[in-house]
């Protein structure tokens, strides 16, 4: 099993399809796969990634090839292991007429509960390229991650999917509007404040933007 890296399929890269747009908000995560890579070969385990024993079970990120997620996480699901594809409705135009489609959150990304006994079965799976791994293990991803997710694939919210670096942040909660119970840091960019969640240390990186009468602060030792 090899390490994450850019690109992570040469025979076939992710394709990068007309961004759907729904009352202004847009989805901007296909840019991950064509603009760099979201991971560090050889990074650094960080203190918020999760220690496991060899028979807990827990999510991890599976990357997919382009357009292959639904059939994966079917495929997964079969086999009596949870996976959670995050969608999110947005509004499709075409020249006739207009129709609200589910649109993967989170471009050729599986998320699934598994053991490790359970990881080559998902590996040979048609569709499936890799688990995410630092220092060559998959890495485990928080279930307060998986909720984040969640919530906002039940928003209307302006998501966008970046490897940026971005510096340490004060640790919120979203307590107004569909983004309610969303935690993450807080970080201004420019005028613009922004949540930003880490699904994966270092490089997977969410942000939206949040106003900031719209957040509470959290205390340092609460998860986000």
């Amino acid at each position: 099993m090899e390490d994450y890296q850019t690109p992570p399929v040469k025979e076939e890269s992710p394709v990068k399809g007309d961004a759907p747009v729904q009352d202004g908000n847009h989805l901007n995560s296909d840019a991950l796969m064509q603009e760099g890579s979201p991971l560090k070969e050889d990074a650094p385990a960080t203190s918020e990634t999760p220690v496991l024993k060899k028979t807990e079970r827990a999510w991890y990120a599976v990357y997919t090839n382009s357009r292959a997620e639904k059939r994966v996480s079917n495929r997964i699901s079969e086999m009596g292991i949870e996976t959670f594809l995050p969608l999110q409705k947005t509004l499709r135009q075409w020249s006739d007429r207009k129709k609200v489609i589910e649109k993967p959150l989170i471009s050729s990304y599986v998320f699934v509960k598994a053991i490790p006994k359970e990881f080559f079965p998902i590996r040979t799976i048609d569709g499936v390229v890799k688990f995410i791994m630092i220092q060559g293990k998959p890495v485990a991803i928080p279930d307060i991650q998986i909720n984040n997710l969640r919530i906002l694939c039940g928003s209307d919210a302006e998501v966008e999917l970046s490897s940026d670096v971005y510096a340490e942040g004060d640790k919120v909660e979203v307590t107004v509007g569909s983004l309610t119970g969303l935690r993450g840091e807080l970080i201004r960019v420019g005028r613009k404040h922004k949540v930003v969640i880490r699904i994966i240390q270092p490089g997977m990186n969410l942000t939206v933007d949040i106003k900031s009468n719209a957040i509470r602060k959290l205390e340092k030792n609460q998860d986000i």
